[in-house]
């Protein structure tokens, strides 16, 4: 047996085809033989060059965990709690680090988080939510409907004082099981899933802390949600003070594990050192920096990433403190004077877009065939005298005279310090006083103007900014009932068919009923010019080139830049289009 395996292995083979090949080659000139190689490889190399097509053709790139990114941020936090949240840095880490029953998008929809569905009851009052199964807060610890619960009535609450306070006023939480909880309402609200993203504080940690405590509880520094990221580090300097959160991708987050695997928050100052800090490259990112300063990055070639924000910028007029507005021509006057789009280029360096509504133009309530008047003085002008507004020729100011008051066109401003609207305020003081107006300026610091001015209304003509939100609710801006603090109503403006209108938007689901609402509303501003509206400004992103993904859609506050962080990315791979399908 052994000597045939041999045989077998040892026999040699002649392959007659080879060998007649073999013989053929042999029997070539060097310059046929050459030939026939080049030939030989030309065939191999479109052979490869094919196959390494045809294989590109199949792949495609995805996103990969790994890498970092580093984030400035002006100002050190003090409560990284979706409760207490009130600076930019608070609100940064608070999106980072908790995570609410849904959650928004950059396009403007919400979805899912913690929650696995929801249903609402016909009548509008009954919200119902169910949770999803395997969530869990960084410690591990599960979440249950009892967090929900402890954290709705923990906003609810009068001693923790939340900022959260006015969107759960009045509504009742049942928990039904660990995976089911309900909310119930007094009134129909349509805006009201927007009040659900709310980050959800976990009850084993928090509960334990009396509400007199709540601020000053160090886990409002040392915080432990069931967001994307988890803290894994945290460096002060010398005296004590918060420079830098080290974030790390949390593996359990309900939406799935970010991609990117690390963040570093680092916070400033100031402006001049966050961008001190940028130039220098200690920091890769950085956003709401001044249209200013972002001008001069633009010249060096950074990333910008914009946005416009739902925020309205606007003179609102106190007819109760100055009986001057009380005369449409002189409203209508001021808003046909008005330079938005100087405002806008000089002022904004062109991060913005003039307006003339109360709705931004971002959102999808906003009435489209309203025309953002351009500036026209001498029409102003016109307006003005054909009612009996006459200039002045020692004073240079306009008067109108009945029954023998004479009435002067003077009016004073007040403002916040913000450099923006101090550099506004006198474009506008300068627009107004070519048609004849008297325009003093008052300008306060932002606390002093919220606390002595705003809520008292103490204020001949305000220049200040609404934020709207997403899910836009202007009752709180428009109503007549809103005209006293704490309602926003600055231009204590009334009219019952607005209140109509607005009562009824706040109450209806359907999109296309509310546009209807809306766009009657925005008629009746149009035609009553409470205010005039200026301009709506961007939100201003410088980010590094690496980062992939971005994508800012819809935003409210800068912190929203963070909306859909899972989703962005640095690393790639490359892998056929059938396993990416499949992993999609």
């Amino acid at each position: 047996m052994k000597s045939q395996i041999k045989k077998l292995f040892t026999h040699r083979f002649n392959i007659r085809g080879l060998n007649k090949a073999g013989d053929s080659i042999k029997s070539l000139s060097l310059t046929e033989k050459t030939v026939l190689g080049l030939f030989s490889f030309a065939l191999l190399f479109s052979t490869a060059t094919m196959l390494y097509q045809i294989n590109k053709h199949f792949l495609v790139e995805i996103p990969t965990r790994g890498g970092s990114l580093s984030e400035g941020v002006i100002g050190s936090p003090r409560f990284i709690n979706p409760l207490l949240a009130t600076s930019n840095s608070d609100r940064d880490l608070t999106t980072l680090i908790y995570s609410g029953l849904l959650k928004a998008t950059p396009e403007g929809t919400l979805i899912p988080d913690l929650a696995k569905e929801y249903n609402i009851s016909e009548d509008g009052l009954i919200y119902t939510f169910i949770l999803k199964d395997n969530i869990y807060f960084h410690d591990n610890k599960p979440v249950t409907t009892a967090d929900i619960e402890f954290t709705i009535k923990s906003s609810q609450d009068n001693i923790i004082k939340s900022q959260k306070r006015a969107n759960w006023d009045g509504v009742t939480v049942e928990t039904i099981s660990e995976k089911e909880i309900r909310f119930i309402l007094n009134n129909p609200y349509s805006p009201f899933l927007e009040n659900t993203t709310l980050g959800i504080l976990p009850k084993h940690i928090w509960g334990e802390i009396e509400p007199e405590q709540f601020a000053f509880s160090q886990f409002n520094i040392e915080p432990i949600g069931s967001g994307p990221y988890k803290i894994k580090s945290i460096v002060r300097n010398s005296s004590g003070i918060l420079e830098q959160y080290n974030l790390k991708s949390f593996s359990k987050y309900s939406l799935r594990e970010p991609y990117i695997s690390k963040i570093k928050m680092n916070f400033y100052p100031n402006e001049d050192s966050l961008i001190d800090n940028y130039k220098k490259g200690n920091i890769e990112n950085i956003n709401t920096i001044s249209p200013e300063k972002t001008e001069e990055l633009s010249n060096e070639k950074v990333r910008i990433e914009r946005t416009p924000l739902p925020r309205i910028f606007g003179v609102f007029f106190n007819q109760n403190q100055n009986e001057v507005f009380t005369n449409i021509e002189v409203r209508k006057a001021l808003n046909k004077a008005i330079d938005r789009e100087k405002i806008v280029n000089e002022i904004l360096n062109g991060y913005g877009i003039a307006i003339s509504s109360p709705i931004p133009p971002s959102s999808k309530y906003f009435d489209r065939t309203i025309e953002t008047p351009q500036s026209n003085p001498e029409e102003a002008i016109e307006m003005l005298e054909e009612n009996g507004w006459e200039l002045n020729e020692e004073t240079n100011i306009r008067e109108k005279t009945i029954k023998k008051v004479t009435t002067p066109l003077s009016f004073t401003i007040s403002t916040s310090d913000a450099p923006e609207l101090k550099s506004a305020v006198n474009i506008i003081k300068e627009n107004w006083e070519q048609i004849g107006a008297k325009v003093n300026i008052q300008i306060f610091e932002i606390g002093d103007l919220n606390q002595n001015v705003i809520r008292s209304r103490d204020y001949d003509a305000l220049l200040f900014g609404e934020i709207i939100g997403r899910d836009m609710d202007l009752f709180a801006f428009w109503h007549s009932s809103q005209r006293n603090d704490p309602g926003l109503n600055i231009a204590l403006y009334a009219n019952i068919t607005t209140d109509k209108l607005l009562d009824e938007a706040r109450s209806l689901h359907e999109n296309d009923s509310r546009l209807e609402k809306y766009k009657k509303f925005q008629e009746e501003i149009a035609k009553d010019v409470p205010a005039v509206f200026i301009y709506s400004p961007d939100f201003i992103y410088i980010i590094s080139e690496k980062i992939k993904g971005v994508s800012l859609g819809q935003i409210t506050i800068p912190s929203e830049r963070f909306l859909d962080i899972q989703n962005w990315y640095i690393k790639t791979d490359t892998v056929w289009k059938f396993f990416a399908n499949k992993n999609n």
